[in-house]
């Protein structure tokens, strides 16, 4: 039988997909459009905004979905579910995406891959042409499902400073997606953070655009590398909620737009080859995201050069008529999403069917701009191989579907979601996250035959280590019966295994001060608990009021310090949190403080190794630490009257600044150069410094790169990251540190759409934090020749090379 162009695996992806979509009806477009949630009512667990009351009919028939993997219970109960009615009942023409099989309610890997695999054979069964659904999951700490490993967050991926090791667990999150038979991935979040009362601090890499745009694209490099599609979220300025209201406007102007907010997103589509988008919640000067044609096709297809699909962020369409109100009805929301470029409607089919079949067909929107969005999904399908099984001849449009199409099958064998590499690999990530703040005296490292009283609410419970989108946390939660899923040794489990020899004694209420009095030293474990809309202190929807330390624990840690000052006991503050709080107050009285951002289930293990000593603490801050709880929401990014002056009696100076963090060792900076004093406004040059370990401990010092602007056409920060590397060294050895910097790397954007790199004099700061007490080096370079304009080709990211090390002496 001779095969349609379309069945060709021959022929390029965009061809295949334009001769599909020619030969497919309205409806079955349509159908590649939209999503559908099986079990996202039956299980009542609540992981969405405004879910229950979105999902409408839909819950109905998916209450009876016994066969699909959204229900298969925690020990595979549900078995083959029997002659129940599948997703395909409820879009008969094969929906173009599968929402969250695994990730709606706990499900055993292996009964929920069977599962899936059961629904792919009939999705593709209740179709013509024999096409099944493309699978997504969340995969922000790890794949979001019962019995994944849990990773670090990525506040604390940002706190690594590693893109190489986030590269690498991004692919292995993408094997763990694969091997059950998922094809996309809701990651990375990409969004900088303007405000961190913001509740989904914890889900960003921080406040600075380098750091998340390298560490961003390293990750999506890494799922991408799997053949797992990575899904950029959110575009964009959803970071930037007035208020740090979750879903609340943004009000931006064109240049934080363009130098702050967008960046990371170019870099991730330009140099990550990220294949997928997820539009913002929010509006930006009163256009939501999921409307404006300017964001989602203008600036994301025709000038980055994007190529894959657009996905809405969940019933990211129903808002633009339920609570953005610039639609008056589902088709109407329906037509504007479409136009803007939103080519596919998750988590289920509310607009994009029925109400958008009829303006459709009635002439009020073209059938072309389906046709567009169709093809781009069918090309991405193609890309994945999922049309490569539809070897048969379709039959007409009013045929019954045949039955015997074939699955799209997992890996074969039992797939396990936590085997010990990638625990060994979340140990990792978590010891790199870890940040010691402070460290006066020298109270730590932990001596190994010392007397320690573990206090706070957080010390023994393993919650206090995982993100708002851990599985535990994110769903987990709505099924207290079901266990964990992963094994998660809490801080206090932790510290008495790294320190046997030591006693460990837990204490908290009445009998703590007398404990504390009798001990060589008290670590107080405090912080935030993670979960959903309210349910936590951080995470989507748990914004907060201000940046003090929540649910009462700045009471308990000055009723705790007075009794500890009182004994003479040295009081370790170690914080498990989503976001920086303000510790002013406790500056001078805390013995040592240690900052952890929910770090995952090895993170107990890490932040003992921290403790004791057998870590050298190598994290650096990603955000700023304020000193008083009122200092948001000025980022070190801001301008010269952001920073403390005379005009104002608030001082918003962080109490530690971006990119701090202390190591056990000693750094020396030495023979800092640039190779040439002035380049042309197109040139480059190379700076070089040598970082020398001085102490007697292996560590890693973190090389920050930083750029002065002294006179520019705009206000601009005082100081912005360009560059940065991670230099390990052994006691005494040395190694040169190179940067490749470009005059590229100097550009801003002076009015809306024109970056331009200006001649003049610029300073280049070899530093250790962005404060200017983090200075090592300053490296004057002047910019000669011509204003130059750039754009999409320019250079965006900042060569680190580290040299051969240099043996102690």
């Amino acid at each position: 039988m001779a095969l349609e162009p379309w069945q060709d695996t021959g022929l390029p992806a965009e061809r295949r997909a334009a001769d599909l979509v020619s030969r497919m009806t309205l409806e079955e477009k349509l159908a590649q459009l939209a999503g559908v949630w099986p079990g996202s009512t039956a299980t009542g667990a609540d992981v969405a905004p405004m879910q229950h009351e979105m999902t409408g009919a839909q819950g109905a028939a998916d209450a009876g979905d016994a066969g699909s993997a959204g229900d298969a219970g925690a020990a595979g109960a549900a078995g083959d579910g029997g002659d129940a009615a599948g997703p395909e009942a409820l879009l008969p023409h094969g929906p173009g995406h599968l929402t969250r099989p695994f990730g709606t309610a706990p499900v055993d890997p292996a009964a929920g891959a069977a599962a899936l695999a059961r629904d792919q054979s009939r999705i593709a069964g209740a179709n013509r042409f024999g096409i099944p659904a493309l699978a997504h999951e969340e995969c922000l700490t790890g794949f979001t499902a019962w019995g994944a490993t849990v990773f670090p967050t990525p506040l604390a991926w940002g706190a690594s400073f590693d893109p190489g090791l986030v590269r690498r667990m991004a692919a292995a999150i993408g094997g763990s997606l694969r091997s059950v038979g998922v094809h996309q991935g809701l990651a990375p979040v990409l969004d900088v953070l303007r405000d961190p009362r913001w509740g989904r601090t914890e889900e960003t890499l921080g406040e600075d655009p380098y750091l998340t745009a390298t560490v961003g694209a390293a990750y999506v490099r890494g799922l991408e590398s799997t053949g797992v599609v990575a899904t950029l979220k959110h575009l964009a300025g959803y970071g930037a909620s007035r208020g740090a209201r979750n879903h609340a406007p943004v009000s931006v102007g064109p240049r934080e737009l363009a130098d702050v907010l967008l960046p990371p997103f170019e870099m991730a589509v330009r140099d990550g080859g990220a294949r997928s988008v997820m539009h913002a919640y929010n509006d930006v000067d009163g256009v939501p995201a999921a409307a404006d044609q300017r964001l989602l096709t203008a600036l994301l297809r025709e000038e980055w050069g994007f190529t894959g699909t657009v996905v809405s962020d969940y019933f990211g369409v129903s808002f633009l008529e339920h609570t953005h109100r610039v639609a008056g009805s589902p088709a109407e929301a329906a037509a504007l999403a479409l136009a803007a470029g939103v080519d596919v409607e998750l988590p289920a089919v509310h607009c994009y069917g029925a109400p958008l079949l009829k303006a459709v067909s009635s002439g009020e929107v073209p059938e072309a701009l389906v046709d567009r969005a169709a093809r781009r999904v069918l090309r991405q399908k193609c890309e994945l191989g999922l049309l490569d099984g539809a070897q048969r001849a379709p039959a007409p449009p009013d045929a019954p579907a045949p039955q015997d199409a074939p699955a799209s099958a997992p890996d074969a064998g039992r797939p396990d979601l936590d085997p010990p590499a990638l625990r060994a690999l979340a140990r990792e990530l978590a010891e790199e996250s870890v940040v010691l703040l402070a460290n006066p005296s020298g109270a730590l490292p932990l001596a190994p035959r010392a007397r320690i009283t573990v206090v706070g609410p957080l010390a023994d419970d393993p919650a206090a280590l995982l993100g708002c989108y851990s599985f535990p946390r994110h769903v987990g939660v709505e099924h207290p019966g079901v266990p964990l899923g992963v094994t998660v040794r809490t801080p206090l489990e932790a510290l008495r295994a790294e320190l046997p020899d030591a006693v460990v004694t837990r204490a908290d209420g009445p009998a703590a001060p007398d404990l504390v009095a009798g001990s060589d030293l008290c670590v107080a474990v405090l912080g935030d608990r993670a979960g959903l809309f309210g349910r936590g202190t951080s995470g989507e929807g748990c914004d907060a009021a201000d940046l003090e330390l929540p649910d009462g624990q700045g009471e308990l840690l000055d009723a705790l310090l007075d009794s500890a000052s009182a004994a003479g006991t040295p009081v370790v503050l170690v914080l498990l949190t989503g976001r920086p709080y303000a510790l002013g107050r406790w500056a001078d009285r805390l013995a040592a403080v240690v900052q952890a951002f929910f770090p995952g289930e090895e993170g107990g293990t890490a932040l003992a190794g921290v403790l004791s000593g057998r870590v050298n603490p190598s994290g650096r801050l990603p955000v700023s630490v304020p000193r008083e709880p009122g200092g948001q929401p000025w980022t070190y990014l801001a301008p010269p009257l952001g920073q403390a002056n005379g005009a104002s009696s608030l001082d918003p100076t962080p109490l530690y600044p971006f990119g701090h963090g202390l190591s056990y060792t000693g750094w020396a900076w030495e023979d800092a150069r640039c190779d040439d004093a002035g380049i042309p406004t197109d040139g480059g040059t190379t700076l070089r410094v040598t970082v020398r370990n001085t102490g007697h401990l292996r560590g890693t010092e973190v090389v920050q790169l930083y750029l002065h602007d002294p006179v520019a056409r705009c206000a601009r920060p005082v100081a912005r990251l360009i560059g940065y590397a991670r230099v390990p060294l052994g006691p005494g050895e040395a190694a040169e540190v190179s940067f490749g910097f470009h005059a590229d790397l100097a550009a801003y954007t002076v009015e809306p759409g024109r970056r331009v790199v200006e001649p003049g004099a610029l300073e280049l700061r070899l530093a250790a934090s962005s404060a200017d007490s983090g200075v090592r080096h300053r490296i004057p370079l002047t910019l000669t020749g011509p204003e130059r304009v750039v754009g999409h080709e320019r250079r965006m990211e900042c060569p680190v090379a580290v040299g051969v090390r240099e043996r102690a002496k």
